[in-house]
């Protein structure tokens, strides 16, 4: 009796330091999921729900209502029939995250093209769902539970099912699915449940012969052909309201005992069963009753102690860890918040401007002879010029007009002509950020380059040449020559107002402007030089540099490509269209890192002979996104060429290479067919990697690449998202 009251009370003394532990030791919710909550929150329509925000909170530690936390992750988040609307949003990037139930409610829009690859039960049944089944549930690998029934999802189930070998059940039933089954459906060797009524499904069933099936429902669609023996032995079967081929179907099971055979015989179903979420969740038998026996409670006792130390460690770090969080939170002057800033406040009068309101800019000088004078360029957020509005043209809609530099300052001999922006950056507590731009000479440029020789020729393009400058010093620059068609609709101050816009756009994953040139008629761009050319050549011209492009480098060239464009369309005020990306305009520097060029160039290519020459250029090379035909270039259209690209460094070969079959010719129509096969898949892959990558990674950058050359832009992701489904492969 003894030994037992001992230990009792060794039971209840754990049991008591455990409680505390877990109160003390759990920190505030994962930053991540807090963010995809709050966003989730925002999309729903702020319903009330008990302890939701829109902005920050703590929803594991306050016990969000229908959210379920392990440690500081959510892990479930179950809010079926709460009368919910709005839609679902863009952010469902739970890091941990195994149960979303949002069934019976009243969301609509689309399904998010990025899911969380944690997900095990999903349930979006009973809802107000348009759109497709994105291709993303391809990365869902750990799925056990599909619903999305009784919405208003159209299109093809999308042959993405390859990975989903641990799906048991599965409902799309009540929706206005269309096309035939897809061949990576056979690929689901658990699945147990399959409803399909209630759609617009046609031809034949074939790919479901060989799944252990025991309850089928395929009512009301347009399946026709001979129903496969196998299926007949599915103990709930329904297929009413089909136009299946019955004249030809067996009707004794006789002629092919074979594939009945093959049927799981009663037997066996024990044995899966062992594999349904309801097993695989069960709590592990405790065997630890021997332990509590008495020759052990001096251990238990020294393990008391051990634990009581852990306790007051937590403590100490949960206090810390409160005091570090409230410094977080705080801004910071980060590359993103000056970008983001570096914007903003310039007023404007002209109706080719760049900025915001709410700055006043000094003149950018016209050069009248080969030296070079100083001046600066200063931004104050002392001005407030209104009603001076201006046709947006890709970089910005407000600046204050671009006047000429005092006579006398024009008159100064033997200075050089250094145009400089101080931009406050007002929330950042009043730091200033410096870029400069130079006015260089044609003369001093002529020098640089020999005189625009062939042989410093670098590059061609619709809007005129680079050449390669090389400084007194040593220094080298690229020079592009603008093509007189590129701006012949531009003025003087408009071209300097583009001048000033180029100049403010700041990211270490974009080439910088340092100068620029207006004399005699030309206009002319100075930029950094990159000096491992560009990734085009690194793929498909210079051997010796594309032996250097192993899978690792090929992801962070996809990573630094992607937040070049994810600058230029969120972050930066307003935001930009590239309008010409492909690989030829990605730059590689000495370290082999992304510089993406001609950004801010798109009001060059927005009208004129030049950008119709650029739209026709990036269709006939295989960038262009299919809505270029009806004359439409959005942010998606980037997204779209940005998914070539990927291609590229995914397969080595061109967006278009002419000396292929006709077939492969065009990257894109050969390539995505494949992207969820995985055999096919490795075939695919850059015969120069060797092999040496691995296949999860391979599969996941597939992935990204189906979702960005989607044909409907809106399926499309936006860059921020792709970034990060990269980033989660480094």
């Amino acid at each position: 009796m003894g030994y037992r009251t001992l230990e009792l009370h060794v039971r209840i003394f754990i049991t008591t330091i455990l409680v505390f532990a877990g109160t003390f030791c759990v920190g505030e919710t994962d930053l991540l999921d807090v963010a995809a909550i709050n966003s989730l929150y925002l999309a729903l329509g702020s319903p009330p729900l008990q302890g939701w925000k829109s902005v920050g909170g703590d929803p594991c530690l306050e016990h969000w209502q229908g959210v379920d936390c392990v440690f500081s992750n959510i892990t479930a988040i179950r809010l079926s029939g709460m009368n919910l609307g709005g839609e679902l949003g863009s952010n469902l990037n739970f890091p941990s995250i195994i149960q979303l139930d949002l069934s019976n409610n009243h969301i609509g829009g689309i399904i998010p093209l990025t899911l969380p690859p944690t997900i095990r039960n999903f349930s979006l049944s009973g809802n107000k769902l348009i759109g497709i089944i994105p291709y993303s549930f391809s990365s869902l690998s750990q799925l056990l539970d599909l619903s999305l029934s009784n919405n208003l999802l159209s299109g093809q189930i999308p042959d993405v099912l390859l990975l989903l070998t641990g799906l048991i059940d599965m409902n799309l039933s009540s929706n206005s699915l269309s096309g035939q089954l897809p061949p990576s459906m056979r690929n689901l060797s658990s699945l147990t449940s399959l409803h399909l009524q209630d759609n617009q499904l046609s031809g034949t069933l074939d790919v479901l012969q060989d799944l252990p099936l025991k309850d089928l429902d395929i009512e009301n669609n347009l399946f026709s052909g001979p129903i496969p023996p196998k299926l007949l032995s599915i103990p709930s079967f329904r297929k009413d309201g089909n136009p299946f081929n019955t004249t030809i179907i067996p009707l004794s099971p006789a002629p092919a005992p074979s594939p009945v055979a093959m049927v799981p015989s009663p037997g066996e179903a024990p044995r899966k069963s062992a594999y349904s979420p309801r097993a695989s969740e069960r709590p592990m038998p405790v065997t630890s009753q021997k332990f509590f026996k008495a020759k052990n409670i001096i251990y238990i006792t020294i393990a008391g102690f051990f634990i009581l130390i852990a306790l007051g460690l937590c403590v100490f770090m949960l206090m810390c860890f409160k005091k570090r969080s409230k410094s977080v939170h705080k801004p910071k002057c980060t590359e993103s918040s000056f970008e983001s800033t570096n914007q903003e406040g310039i007023d404007e009068k002209s109706s080719q401007g760049y900025g915001k309101e709410n700055r006043r800019m000094n003149s950018i000088p016209e050069v009248q002879d080969e030296k070079e004078m100083h001046v600066k360029r200063v931004y104050t957020t002392s001005t407030r010029n209104k009603g001076h509005e201006l046709e947006n043209t890709g970089l910005g809609s407000k600046l204050s007009p671009l006047q000429p530099p005092p006579r006398s300052l024009r008159d100064l001999p033997g200075e050089k002509v250094v145009v400089s922006s101080a931009i406050h950056a007002g929330i950042t507590g009043g730091q200033v950020m410096t870029n400069s731009i130079k006015a260089y000479t044609i003369a001093s440029l002529q020098q640089y380059t020999n005189s625009f020789s062939q042989e410093s020729c670098i590059g061609e393009g619709t809007l005129g040449s680079v050449y390669r400058a090389e400084l007194p010093d040593g220094k080298l620059l690229a020079v592009r020559k603008l093509d007189p068609n590129a701006s012949k609709g531009q003025n003087h101050e408009q071209f300097l107002q583009l001048v000033s816009g180029i100049s403010s756009i700041q990211h270490a994953n974009v080439v910088k402007l340092l100068g620029y040139c207006t004399e005699y008629g030309q206009r002319l761009l100075v930029y950094e030089y990159c000096s491992n050319g560009t990734l085009h050549d690194a793929l498909h011209v210079d051997n010796e540099l594309h032996m250097k492009l192993s899978w690792n480098v090929r992801v962070r060239l996809a990573v630094g490509a992607a937040r070049a464009l994810e600058y230029l369309h969120e972050n930066f005020q307003p935001p930009i269209v590239h309008r010409n990306f492909r690989s030829a305009n990605v730059l590689l520097n000495d370290e082999l890192e992304v510089r993406v060029s001609d950004c801010g160039l798109g009001p060059l290519l927005s009208s004129g002979s030049a950008g119709q020459m650029s739209d026709h250029l990036l269709g006939a090379q295989g960038y262009g996104a299919p809505e270029f035909e009806f004359g439409s270039y959005t942010q998606q259209s980037d997204v779209y060429s940005f998914g070539v690209v990927m291609l590229e460094l995914l397969t080595g070969r061109k967006s278009h290479d002419k000396s292929r079959p006709r077939a492969e010719q065009f990257l894109v129509r050969w390539a995505v067919p494949q992207l969820h096969d995985i055999d096919a898949l490795s075939k695919m892959v850059d015969p120069s990697l060797n092999g040496a990558y691995h296949m999860k990674s391979l599969s996941r950058f597939a992935d990204i690449i189906s979702s960005c050359v989607q044909h409907e832009p809106e399926f499309r992701p936006a860059m921020s998202e792709i970034v990060q489904n990269l980033l989660r492969m480094i």
